[in-house]
């Protein structure tokens, strides 16, 4: 454990307060974070250094990226309120700001052209990976038969979660960023004699949805495109009414870099202990359902519950 001290040693610097500050705002790689503070790849890993030595930053290596996040959320608590509103000069604030906004977007843009340029063939690029229908078989597990109340798909794509069990829904409620792929999830949804689906477009950080309107909340295969995970499954909490369950499909980490490069995966999978992390903090007990080998990626399947009971089914907004 670091003294009080060394803590405050490792921020007596104005890059570091900058670098702490962009952390607090999302993670990123150290690429980015170069291209944000306008300094050399190799200089800010060496405050990078500094600030995860401190405890004050984590360093998560996937492929040939290295991503970085605050220190932990006990050690870090603190230090934050201490330091609310601090910056290391109000000109190098307003520049980091625009930078991290155009990181933002270059981001959200990558992903939107692979979405876009693949809708048609969506439903194929994930079979490649492992066998859709093991996937689906041990979802239906997941779910169980009891019944779903308000079901809420993240990232529908192309409708496919709403094709399997909107059925048993009472309200079947599919959501998008990208329109075209909710054309696709409509055209496929009347195709297959689906009735009754809500497809709306909306960003899995802002949900357009009242606070506990969903009794089952599904991420199938989308949360490897998240940014910030932790806030996505937090914006998840917020809709799930109390003892509303979370179901989380997604790849158990990897070293497939071409996915990143290729098809936008902004996360090369998800260990059990971060997903579970995640989930506790946001208010979830949460457990690791089953893990899928096949192929050269394993799928595992990740579910969790909200606390509480929920004496009736609240329409969602």
């Amino acid at each position: 454990m670091q003294t009080a001290a060394e803590i405050f040693r490792a921020l007596a610097d104005p890059t570091r307060l900058r670098i702490v500050t962009l952390l607090r705002a999302m993670e990123l790689s150290v690429g980015e974070l170069a291209h944000v503070l306008g300094q050399s790849q190799p200089r800010v890993s060496r405050h990078v250094k500094i600030l995860a030595d401190a405890g004050l930053a984590d360093r998560r290596k996937e492929g040939s990226w290295v991503f970085l996040s605050l220190g932990q959320p006990e050690r870090m608590q603190m230090l934050l309120a201490a330091t609310e509103g601090w910056t290391a000069d109000a000109a190098s604030a307003n520049a980091d700001a625009a930078r991290l906004a155009a990181v933002r977007s270059d981001r959200a843009a990558a992903a939107q052209r692979y979405f876009e340029s693949h809708a048609a063939i969506w439903d194929s690029i994930r079979s490649l990976h492992i066998a859709e229908s093991e996937v689906e078989e041990a979802l239906a597990r997941a779910i169980g038969d009891a019944p779903l109340g308000c079901l809420v798909d993240i990232g529908t794509g192309t409708g496919r979660i709403l094709a399997l069990f909107g059925s048993r829904a009472t309200r079947a409620i599919g959501i998008d960023r990208s329109s075209e792929m909710l054309r696709v999830a409509r055209s496929r949804l009347e195709a297959a004699g689906v009735e009754g689906s809500d497809l709306r477009q909306g960003d899995m950080y802002a949900l357009p949805l009242a606070a506990s309107s969903a009794d089952l909340v599904i991420f199938h295969q989308v949360l490897h495109y998240a940014q910030a995970p932790a806030a996505a499954l937090a914006e998840a909490e917020r809709v799930l009414a109390p003892g509303g369950r979370l179901l989380i499909v997604d790849f158990a980490p990897h070293d497939r870099e071409d996915l990143r490069e290729r098809d936008a995966h902004a996360r090369l999978g998800f260990a059990d202990d971060a997903i579970l992390a995640w989930l506790k903090a946001s208010g979830i007990t949460g457990e690791v359902f089953e893990h899928l080998e096949g192929g050269e990626l394993t799928v595992t399947i990740w579910r969790g519950r909200k606390s509480g009971s929920r004496l009736k089914i609240v329409q969602a907004a």
